[in-house]
């Protein structure tokens, strides 16, 4: 099993403390966060510092964006080898509309959409809005 520290390094990320700190922050999470949950983890660290290290996970397909239709962007970490690919590594999401998490649900994946001629894909967001297994039982 590679380190966090490896994992990086193959994606061509510089290692920071940062970087180390809020990759297992995510890790550590079992729903997505928002950027806001970050900076309140991390209440001592730039703002700035948050959203960069963010969005070169999000370009180096460590996390994904996920719109959850709250209107507040949501990031996850992605599987091990998945590259964000729209015809292979999309799955469905859930919502809870009890506990207002989401979750990943990495084993449903979304099927190819097959679109009209001309039209180019470029995101499938699917999200199943429901109570979430913590708040049914």
């Amino acid at each position: 099993m590679q380190t966090i520290e490896q994992l990086l390094e193959l994606k061509n990320i510089r290692v920071t403390a940062m970087r180390l700190l809020i990759y297992k922050f995510l890790v550590n999470k079992q729903v997505a966060v928002t950027l806001s949950d970050i900076e309140n983890a991390f209440e001592k660290a730039d703002r700035t510092t948050l959203y960069r290290t963010i969005k070169t996970f999000e370009e180096k397909d460590i996390v994904h964006q996920i719109d959850d239709g709250t209107g507040i962007t949501k990031y996850a970490l992605c599987e091990q080898g998945c590259s964000c690919d729209i015809n292979k590594d999309l799955h469905l999401h859930f919502h809870c509309n009890n506990c207002n998490e989401t979750i990943c649900l990495t084993d449903h994946k979304i099927p190819k959409i097959k679109v009209p001629d001309g039209f180019v894909s470029e995101n499938v967001n699917l999200v199943v809005k429901g109570i979430c297994d913590k708040c049914s039982g």
